[in-house]
């Protein structure tokens, strides 16, 4: 099967994700997450980098990308200036000097094995999606304007990521593996936060993970905290010299404005809080 995913140093793995990690490297096939944000997606692509010492190269999608300008660029513009003024040690007859890779020709024109992360996949139109992965079936893309075939010298490891926020296509489906991140529970996020703060006391952790979980919960909240607003909130608690834990248990919540980054979301975040201090 090859090199192995294991986990990486701040990166806590379950056994079902491992295993299909490893089955999508040994068929090469693309490795779907879906998952709410926070929940780890994009940050398993740089695990699998980390631990099997592969280059990283991102894919950011958007909306209004076109599949060429993740394969490549042709930047007519400069070669344009070059023709006019002369001043470059490029030759302008020769359109190959005016060719840059985009992210996915990044990925087949590299030297070495690398991991390409193909993040929030359902930005993108339909079109984009089934072309793309005909192009990830065929490791292959043509350069119209040179008439040249980009062939991959090493295979990537690929994982595209879906905040779920629209469906994918059939097609784009079946050519994937898949598997769901399910937002952590208590248990494993006491694990989550123990990896990225290996001294933190046990009364702060069940104190902070215990009123994360309560206020998470709350009824209509539109973005939920995620494991990285938690990290960062224990991150904020333990740089307060006057936080003692008791306090989150007596709901005087401290750095709210860390968990929740919408207003109505800090509102209802804070009524709570003061609903629990007048108990």
């Amino acid at each position: 099967m090859g090199a192995k995913f294991t986990g990486a140093n701040k990166y806590i793995l379950d056994s079902e994700l491992s295993a299909i990690v490893n089955i999508s490297m040994a068929l090469e096939m693309p490795l779907l997450l879906k998952g709410e944000p926070g929940t780890g997606k994009t940050m398993l692509a740089h695990a699998i980098a980390q631990n099997l010492d592969m280059p990283l190269i991102v894919l950011n999608v958007k909306s209004s990308m076109k599949l060429v300008e993740a394969l490549y660029q042709y930047d007519t513009l400069t070669r344009l200036n070059d023709s006019r003024f002369g001043d470059s040690t490029r030759d302008v007859s020769n359109i190959e000097d005016y060719i840059k890779m985009g992210k996915i020709g990044q990925a087949f024109t590299a030297e070495t094995k690398t991991v390409l992360l193909i993040d929030e996949i359902d930005k993108a139109d339909t079109d984009f999606q089934d072309d793309m992965l005909d192009v990830l079936d065929q490791m292959e893309f043509d350069i119209i304007e040179v008439d040249k075939t980009v062939q991959t010298k090493n295979r990537p490891v690929i994982i595209i990521t879906s905040n779920a926020k629209k469906d994918l296509s059939d097609p784009f489906l079946g050519r994937c593996n898949f598997h769901h991140i399910a937002f952590p529970d208590p248990k494993m996020m006491r694990r989550i936060v123990g990896v990225h703060f290996p001294d933190l006391s046990s009364g702060i952790l069940e104190a902070a993970v215990s009123t994360f979980y309560r206020l998470r919960n709350l009824e209509s909240i539109e973005k939920k905290p995620a494991t990285r607003e938690l990290i960062n909130w224990i991150r904020a608690l333990n740089a307060d010299p006057d936080f003692k834990p008791k306090k989150l248990l007596k709901g005087d919540i401290p750095f709210l404005g860390v968990l929740f980054k919408k207003s109505p979301d800090y509102e209802k975040a804070a009524g709570f809080t003061n609903r629990r201090k007048l108990f």
